[in-house]
Parts: C-alpha cells; sequence; structure tokens
C-alpha cells in the first residue's frame, strides 16, 4: 500500500528569549531578534511519520513550511532524519499569517501536492499556542481529523488506527484516509540526524537560499535532490487576499516575557505550631480550603 505523507512543520522563534524587540511595530513577530527553532510538537509528529514509513513500504514522507527563505533549514533537518522532500512557501504576501491565514495557504499547498493520504502536523505551535492550524487545515480540505494524538498505531485497509490523550485517560480511535491528525508533544521524540543522510543532504536548499551563491548552485545542478522546492502564493493558485496580513482578522498588540518572582518568604521548622500556623494562613489567605 502506498501512502503520501504530508508533515506540517514550521520553523518558530524560541520563546524562551522574547526580549523588547520581539515585536514589530505592526503587531508581528519581529523573527530576525530571535533565535530559530524546528517547533518541537511538529517534531513529534515528524516521528510518527517516519515510523509508519519503517513499517509499511512505498511511504513517501514531505515536510511543508511557510516562512521566510531561512526557515528552509527545517526540512533541511527532516530529511537529516530520515524525510524523503520538502516544500517551502514562502513569499511577502505570506507574512504576518494569523491561523486563518496560515491553514489557507497551507492548504492550497497540499492541493497542489495532491494525492496526500495523511497530513500530520504538532498540536500547536509555541509562538501561538493556539492548536488551531490543524484543525483549520482539515476544515479547509473536507478531511477527517484526529486530534491530541498519542501515538499512530497502524495504518491499514484504508484505515488509520489511533490512540489518543483525552482528559481523564486515553481511547483508541480509527479514522479512514485520507486524514488530518495533530500529535501532542507527549507523543515519542523524534530521533536525532542520522549522520549519512546529513552528508547526503547538507547543502539541500531553495532557490532563495543560494541566490548569490554559484558554487552552490553548481553543485545542486550535478545533484538534483539538494533542490528543495520553493512556492510563492501564485504557484499554489492562491488568493492573495486570502494570505499574510491581509487574510489575518487576528492582530497581536503586544508580547511580553513575564517573570514571576517571591516578593518574601520564611524559614519554618517541622514543628506542629509553626505546620497550624501555616495552614491557618492559607485558608485565611483563600489559596486553600
Amino acid at each position: 500500500m502506498s501512502l503520501k505523507i504530508v508533515v506540517l512543520a514550521k520553523q518558530v522563534p524560541d520563546t524562551r528569549n522574547v526580549g523588547k524587540d520581539a515585536m514589530t511595530a505592526e503587531g508581528t513577530v519581529n523573527r530576525a531578534a530571535l533565535p530559530a527553532i524546528f517547533n518541537p510538537e511538529d517534531l513529534n509528529a515528524l516521528e510518527q511519520a517516519l515510523r509508519i514509513k519503517e513499517q509499511q513500504p512505498d511511504v513517501e514522507v514531505g515536510l511543508l513550511t511557510m516562512g521566510p527563505p531561512r526557515a528552509g533549514e527545517i526540512i533541511r533537518e527532516g530529511l537529516f532524519r530520515g524525510a524523503d522532500t520538502g516544500w517551502l512557501l514562502t513569499d511577502r504576501l505570506f507574512a504576518g499569517a494569523d491561523t486563518l491565514a496560515t491553514s489557507y495557504a497551507l492548504a492550497t499547498a497540499i492541493k497542489k501536492i495532491g494525492n496526500v493520504d495523511l497530513v500530520i502536523g504538532g498540536r500547536q505551535a509555541i509562538d501561538g499556542d493556539t492548536a488551531q492550524v490543524g484543525p483549520q487545515v482539515a476544515q479547509k480540505l473536507g478531511l477527517n481529523q484526529v486530534t491530541y494524538a498519542e501515538e499512530i498505531l497502524k495504518i491499514e485497509n484504508g484505515k488509520a488506527t489511533i490512540r489518543r490523550l483525552i482528559d481523564g485517560g486515553v481511547e483508541v480511535v480509527e479514522a479512514p484516509l485520507p486524514l488530518v491528525v495533530t500529535v501532542n508533544g507527549s507523543a515519542a521524540e523524534c530521533r536525532p540526524a542520522n549522520a549519512k543522510l546529513v552528508m547526503k543532504y547538507k547543502y539541500a536548499a531553495c532557490p532563495l537560499e543560494v541566490a548569490d551563491d554559484d558554487a552552490r548552485k553548481g553543485l545542486r545542478a550535478e545533484r538534483p535532490y539538494l533542490n528543495l522546492t520553493q512556492w510563492s502564493v501564485a504557484d499554489v493558485d492562491g488568493d492573495a487576499s486570502q494570505c499574510g496580513m491581509s487574510g489575518s482578522p487576528t492582530k497581536v498588540k503586544e508580547v511580553q516575557s513575564i517573570a514571576f518572582q517571591a516578593k518574601e518568604s520564611k524559614t519554618m521548622d517541622g514543628s506542629d505550631d509553626n505546620i497550624n500556623s501555616l495552614i491557618q494562613e492559607l485558608l485565611a489567605n483563600k489559596i486553600i480550603g
């Protein structure tokens, strides 16, 4: 059974390093001012795709991402771990997208890729924490969806069996393909990069990344597998009015990094009097009870 799997991956700013320059005047994230990393839960999603590839013959795994040219880096990271291909959506018209515009762009790209059996993404990105993009992509494509997945147990007879985390426990569900699945961060961690694949794909790049590098252009001409697919809004037949800031009804006013600090501290021994005193204070302040 042949399967085409698309992993939705995002290069995100490292939110552990949010500073005063984290926002632009337009209320969008200033990505140039923050270190960029592979969104953690998208790595969990990639691992699920790679496990399916190991279990079944004739499975193709590709990474789909949207961002500036430097976002091609996470496609390379996916190739280093075992993915087969990747697609980068990059265009100034995509900039400033909220979840609605992002899901529209991803859905149009998936339609262009064509014949996709399974779309897997992380539950949410750490720069937004909305958990909306995956379900919105499913809705725009008219596909079934399973959220909060912990493990894709098997795919056979045109159906996926998935264990998902719910309030109070877990459940196992079965859903027909084609299907969109979002994966929790508590799922299996992604495998490390493979040294042989790093050597094979370390010079893989999209056209904008090597625009002024003649040496790498020549290498990519000799080795076609180093050419990453790069698409603009026009390439995916997208409506510019539904992309980027034009298609984003959500606006962010401010991003802050807040560190909580204790204003006072008390040192207590383990005597009954001290314990009783502490309990009475917590009750009086309605912290407990």
